[in-house]
């Protein structure tokens, strides 16, 4: 390994709180609800749902607190255009917001009877125990864009207003209180000039504002930015690499694997899901505190592929799909500490929600949009929505089993920053003591602030039948972005050749390139998997239906 190391964090340009937090007055030609929520992943529309089930119980009561407009605000050009998961659901939440549906008739794909997990090396593959935070039985496959759309009619049917093709840009603050949310101009050019679709930005007036931007929401790292809001430990990410693959040779169980083909020093692991039989899901998760500068986890993905355990199932099978995300692994000791302040709310992934060990988080997050919903809806009969009438929130949160299993598990993701084997040590005895070992909070640093160094690796030729290419990927997610868009992406001011090249190799959709010493950057490839936020130039929003057209992921 080179002797030399950068530090990501050294050359991270800040969030630029100017253009994200404004507190000038709202624009006379505004659009005003009562409750807007950002983002329409499960957390958003569950919440979304939820209160408006609320409000049509409590005005059919005879004392009702009357009509309230309920607001979705979706970057993608259309609902689960920008969702992607795993995913294997704990059925949990639609059951409680939706008890008269049964399972059957819920937005999933397959029930998991069989799950098996492997230990990989190079060549071999050897089936291990499952850990109990890891058994499945019971749960279901599901395409998260296909749950993210059934969500989104159920809401339209209790009277929830959705606007696709609207990205928050910005909150509107009067003091420390959010009014709303500003939208991103569109038919910009590359310059920023209007083009002739040019459309201004639009406010957005609501009395609370919950922010559901799925992981590293961008208003609500500003809003805690702005207000101070901290957490024992920074939040951590991992960047997800999945594919979607119509297969001639069916599989009948829920896989996941360690080890190979990551280094010792990398935190992750791979799995494969059965969504039909001749249809699989199948992807790599690394966490993005790893040293080596020139790991890059869709190169990865491709070599895992070529495995004696994947291979049999995906030759003469096609690739379908593709997507890239990233996901918030720090747990308990990441979470804010506190999710509410005056006129907002923060939930799911925004917030952290998501148990490394079980690898879930969806139910957690529709489940924190319930209990923000329930909270809201106290504030609106009471005519209150100061932060301490939403603290409701928080209160319910941290009294249910989201943070409790939270809690329970606090310490496991941290024990991997010593490595796998020794992480994996500790990691049993914390299942064995229920959370108690080692019986203090493990510190961790942001991913950015982890150093990193050169090794020589050996570079992957794509074949086009099993593997393929970062710019053939990014096809395959079906990007929409124009070509004349403003860069979204914002580089620090210190860019030389081996940051450039750390940032070629860290982005999985061939956004960076190093070019003759210099960084070069193609925005228009970007998937919005927001790795880039996390380790190198900051993400900003875009117009409305950039970035993926994910299908069935």
């Amino acid at each position: 390994m080179s002797q030399s190391s950068l530090v990501p964090a050294d050359y991270q340009a800040r969030l630029p709180q100017n253009q994200l937090i404004l507190g000038e007055p709202l624009e006379e030609e505004r659009i005003d609800v009562d409750v807007l929520f950002v983002g329409a992943g499960p957390a958003g529309l569950a919440g979304a749902i939820q209160l408006a089930k609320l409000v049509k119980e409590d005005n059919e009561s005879g004392n009702g607190v009357g009509e309230i407009s309920i607001g979705v605000l979706e970057k993608a050009g259309a609902l689960g255009e920008h969702s992607l998961s795993g995913a294997v659901l704990n059925p949990r939440p639609f059951r409680e917001l939706f008890p008269d549906v049964s399972d059957t008739d819920l937005p999933f794909r397959t029930r998991v009877e069989k799950e098996a997990i492997y230990l990989l090396s190079p060549t071999r593959y050897r089936r291990i125990p499952t850990p109990p935070t890891m058994r499945n039985h019971g749960n279901y496959v599901a395409s998260i864009c296909e749950v993210v759309r059934w969500l989104g009619e159920r809401a339209e049917e209790v009277g929830v207003d959705i606007f696709a093709g609207f990205p928050a840009g910005a909150l509107r603050v009067e003091g420390d209180r959010v009014v709303g949310i500003r939208t991103v101009a569109s038919g910009l050019e590359r310059d920023g000039s209007p083009g002739s679709s040019y459309m201004p930005a639009t406010d957005i007036a609501a009395k609370v504002t919950a922010l559901a931007e799925g992981s590293r929401g961008l208003l609500a790292q500003s809003y805690m930015e702005w207000q101070g809001v901290a957490s024992e430990n920074p939040q951590i990410y991992a960047l997800g690499v999945k594919e979607l693959w119509e297969t001639k040779h069916p599989l009948d169980r829920v896989i996941h694997t360690m080890g190979w083909p990551l280094p010792r020093t990398a935190f992750g692991g791979s799995f494969m899901y059965p969504l039909e039989p001749n249809l699989v899901a199948l992807g790599l998760v690394v966490g993005l505190d790893y040293r080596d500068a020139n790991l890059e986890v869709h190169e990865l993905t491709q070599r895992m592929k070529l495995h004696p355990l994947f291979k049999p199932y995906l030759e003469g099978g096609e690739l379908v799909e593709w997507g890239a995300k990233t996901i918030p692994e720090g747990g308990y000791h990441s979470i804010p500490q506190r999710r509410h302040g005056d006129g907002v709310v923060i939930l799911g992934d925004s917030a952290g929600l998501v148990d490394v060990p079980s690898l879930k988080g969806i139910h957690y997050a529709m489940q924190s949009g319930m209990y923000a919903a329930r909270a809201i809806f106290a504030a609106l009969k009471n005519d209150d929505v100061t932060a301490k009438q939403l603290s409701a929130y928080d209160e319910l949160l941290n009294d249910s089993y989201t943070v409790h299993d939270l809690y329970r598990t606090r310490n496991m993701r941290p024990a991997f920053k010593s490595g796998f084997y020794t992480g994996a040590a500790k990691a049993g005895l914390m299942t064995l003591t229920g959370g108690r070992f080692p019986g203090r909070r493990i510190d961790m640093e942001e991913d950015a602030r982890a150093p990193r160094a050169t090794t020589e690796c050996e570079e992957l030729t794509y074949d086009g039948e099993l593997t393929f290419s970062k710019v053939d990927a990014v096809f395959k997610s079906g990007n929409v972005t124009r070509d004349t868009i403003p860069s979204h992406l914002i580089p620090g001011e210190k860019v030389g050749a081996e940051l450039a090249s750390f940032y070629s190799h860290m982005c999985p959709a061939a956004v960076y390139e190093e070019v003759d010493g210099q960084l070069r950057v193609n925005a228009p490839n970007c998937v919005d998997c927001k790795a880039t936020d996390v380790l190198g130039p900051r993400w900003t929003p875009r117009e409305g239906g950039s970035g993926p057209v994910y299908k069935r992921m």
